[in-house]
């Protein structure tokens, strides 16, 4: 389930040293700011924005080129998101590609749009205690 308390908590508020003092915002913002927190015993940076028809995080660990590992994004997407929410990384176009940082994944969600997804039994079968 999405946990603003915990969110809210870890947001980018006050003066930070710059380049990070571009992010302030205030639970007023709602979606929109920076959240630094940690996770598994890393420092997790998201920058979460909700324009133009998306909801969005930028999901980086912080001082490390590497990018967060599938658990850390599965925990972001509880944090940001709803348990029902269908939430997807993309792979652009190679023409449309940018890359600001070789350790950042995003997460986004249409929020105007439903959505297409596929059934769950092009990835599986479930197990009997899973349904």
């Amino acid at each position: 389930m999405s946990d603003w308390k915990f969110l809210n908590k870890y947001r980018v508020m006050a003066p930070q040293q710059p380049p990070l003092d571009r992010y302030i915002s205030t639970p007023e913002d709602g979606f929109n700011g920076m959240f630094r927190f940690r996770l598994r015993g890393e420092m997790v940076r998201c920058v979460a924005s909700d324009g133009l028809g998306w909801k969005h995080v930028s999901v980086t660990i912080e001082h490390s080129p590497k990018p967060p590992r599938w658990q850390t994004m599965c925990e972001v997407k509880d944090l940001f998101w709803e348990p029902q929410d269908w939430v997807v990384q993309f792979h652009p176009a190679k023409k449309d590609y940018v890359n600001m940082h070789p350790g950042c994944l995003h997460l986004w969600r249409p929020t105007e749009k439903t959505m297409p997804t596929p059934d769950s039994l092009m990835v599986g079968f479930k197990a009997k205690n899973q349904l």
